[in-house]
């Protein structure tokens, strides 16, 4: 006798199909949400006499880095530091904090600055304004340096780790380009220093009025600008 089922076990067994089909692709939705991951609240500025950069983490991406990184930024270890490598059209890279800083380092900035951190690499593509670590043929060797696309690069794709993007200062990013550069190896570097006057952070989930946002700011700037005035003439006094 041949063998029949109710209505309700196909209904079952189509729902079951179309359930297997949905959790058979969802990974590929994963990797294009990677692709494309959400910023943190958390935003740093890098103040340069071209024009200020700020930049945005991707904790989800690269936790570590990120902790590392805004650490750094916290203890104020990226002041005085530079840019010793600027390339048109690739990166921006700033220097390790241990010997690209003018001021002296802190004890405890040199023992985050030592520190090296996991390579957390990810699916997020190199293109302009990306944030990735600097690192030696080592993946787990990157300390403190780190670059800012200034173009697509998809050789260090899943190679180099990814940890934020600029959110504004892309203008700031071009004026660099188009500073004079020498090379050295495969190094293209400024001609002059490319200083980061100072740093700061704010978290974008905290509101304050635009006018005291501004004013501070502009305080800020002030206070930088003295500062590097400052270290200037202490170099000419100390130097010969």
């Amino acid at each position: 006798m041949k063998k029949t089922f109710p209505l309700s076990f196909y209904f079952f067994f189509f729902f079951l199909s179309t359930l297997l089909v949905l959790l058979h692709v969802s990974p590929i939705v994963a990797e294009t949400d990677d692709r494309d991951p959400h910023l943190g609240t958390i935003r740093v500025v890098f103040q340069t006499k071209y024009g200020d950069i700020e930049f945005g983490f991707y904790p989800k991406v690269a936790p570590k880095t990120v902790n590392h990184i805004f650490k750094l930024v916290r203890l104020g270890a990226y002041n005085s530091n530079h840019f010793f490598r600027v390339h048109k059209g690739f990166v921006a890279q700033v220097a390790d904090v241990i010997g690209g800083r003018e001021a002296p380092v802190s004890e405890e900035q040199r023992a985050e600055g030592e520190k090296t951190v996991p390579g957390e690499f990810s699916k997020v593509m190199h293109v302009r304004g990306i944030l990735s670590m600097g690192r030696y043929s080592d993946p787990d060797s990157a300390t403190s340096s780190f670059s800012i696309l200034l173009g697509s690069a998809p050789h260090l794709d899943e190679q180099y780790a990814v940890f934020g993007k600029v959110t504004k200062g892309d203008e700031t990013l071009t004026r660099l380009e188009e500073l004079q550069t020498r090379t050295e190896g495969i190094f293209v570097m400024p001609l002059e220093r490319i200083t980061i006057l100072s740093t700061y952070y704010y978290d974008t989930d905290v509101k304050v009025s635009s006018y005291s946002c501004e004013d501070e700011v502009a305080r800020l700037r002030k206070r930088l600008i003295n500062a590097e005035n400052f270290l200037q003439m202490q170099r000419a006094k100390l130097l010969p």
